[in-house]
């Protein structure tokens, strides 16, 4: 069996690995072409192009390179045209158009991960039914957005509850974490994840350390400890630059992953997106922020559909953690609620139950439960090898 599969970025990179992992357990004789990176690769993957040729800085390096990248979803297509399946990782733009051209080839394609139609373009909906003829999806809530559509939609769970351990014990991951990365076990540790890109770090810089240092005020003669988890150089730069204004802060920058962080926190501060999720499988209090430049926020506010922003708080339709978002973002605000979610999170004994009841709903066996659709579709016996 040849499968075609496509990833343009690490996290679809990893997302892609897995499921190839299950499908080769569930069918023995199988060959993967595509796109992908080092984990696709170590899966057996056979890679048509580098995935380097996907990777853009800002806004207008992708319309430049428009010709390029459309030449190149052409050029794939005729490469891919073979494949008994075609599954796109995410990286939402560029798959759908390899899917559709596959599509109408008689191709049968899968599309793993479903864009936030949820929250943007409701009509988007409608589009994805023409160039895939399966969708599989993170979140429990998205397959009823394409009731409407004629597309075959299964929620298989998200692939951070199944690495992430619900029964594990969160006092003692606490300790262990603090241990590695060098912090008091007496501590008051606030984890601050203010985004990945040097924009965002840039962007938050300023509120999250103002806010830090209000948080500290606010706590008395608690000693605290504050870890931001930052990989890149430029980024680490202008944290440092920007900790000279608040030499009161004890703020640590490692290289460590954010999920080492925040297993070591008592409270988070994190900008909205996916380490929210994160933050709440590891049972970890949060406020979640984001602030962007006001034009920016208009045109964004104008296409908003949903009137949440926070992952825990979408999946739970309500507001389970504290969000405040552009102007409302404020470091006096957001000090005082930290502080609350921290005593409150010390004080309330059901504190984490809504956050473990939406751990175990979104823990299926991602990769497995993917495999098993993508073989369905193509009307492969599923044989254990």
């Amino acid at each position: 069996m040849k499968v075609g599969i496509v990833a343009g970025e690490v996290s679809g990179d990893a997302l892609g690995a897995q499921l190839m992992h299950a499908l080769h357990r569930q069918h023995s004789e199988i060959e993967f072409l595509g796109v992908g990176g080092t984990k696709m690769v170590a899966e057996g993957l056979k890679s048509l192009e580098s995935i380097d040729r996907f990777s853009f800085n800002g806004f207008l390096e992708p319309i430049k390179r428009l010709p390029e990248l459309l030449n190149l979803i052409t050029s794939l297509a005729d490469r891919l045209a073979n494949v008994d399946v075609m599954i796109g990782v995410d990286f939402n733009v560029f798959n759908l158009k390899l899917e559709k051209q596959l599509k109408s080839r008689g191709v049968p394609t899968v599309h793993y991960v479903s864009p936030s139609v949820y929250a943007w373009r409701r009509g988007r909906a409608n589009r994805i039914e023409r160039c895939a003829d399966l969708l599989l999806t993170l979140y429990p809530f998205e397959p009823q957005y394409y009731d409407d559509a004629q597309i075959k939609t299964e929620f298989v769970g998200h692939p951070l509850a199944d690495e992430i351990d619900p029964t594990s014990d969160r006092e003692s991951s606490r300790e262990h974490a603090r241990q590695a990365l060098g912090l008091s076990s007496n501590a008051v540790v606030v984890a601050l994840l203010p985004g990945s890109r040097y924009s965002e770090v840039n962007f938050h810089k300023e509120l999250f350390l103002e806010t830090c240092d209000r948080f500290r005020m606010k706590l008395g003669n608690e000693l605290c400890q504050f870890v931001i988890p930052s990989r890149h150089e430029e980024g680490s730069a202008v944290l440092r630059h920007e900790q000279k204004q608040v030499p009161e802060v004890d703020l640590r920058i490692t290289d460590n992953s954010s999920q080492l962080v925040l297993a070591a926190a008592d409270v988070a501060l994190v900008k909205s997106g996916t380490s929210t999720l994160e933050a709440m499988l590891l049972r970890t209090p949060m406020v979640v922020t984001y602030r962007i430049g006001w034009l920016t926020y208009a045109i964004v506010r104008s296409l908003l559909h949903t009137p949440r922003v926070a992952l825990p708080n979408i999946l739970a339709n309500r507001e389970l953690v504290p969000e405040f978002i552009q102007h409302r973002a404020t470091a006096e605000i957001l000090a005082s609620q930290l502080a609350s979610e921290f005593h409150r999170s010390q004080s309330e004994q059901d504190f984490f139950a809504e956050y473990d009841r939406l751990h175990l709903e979104l823990r299926q066996d991602n990769a497995e439960k993917a495999a098993n659709a993508v073989l369905e579709l193509i009307g492969t016996n599923v044989t254990s090898t």
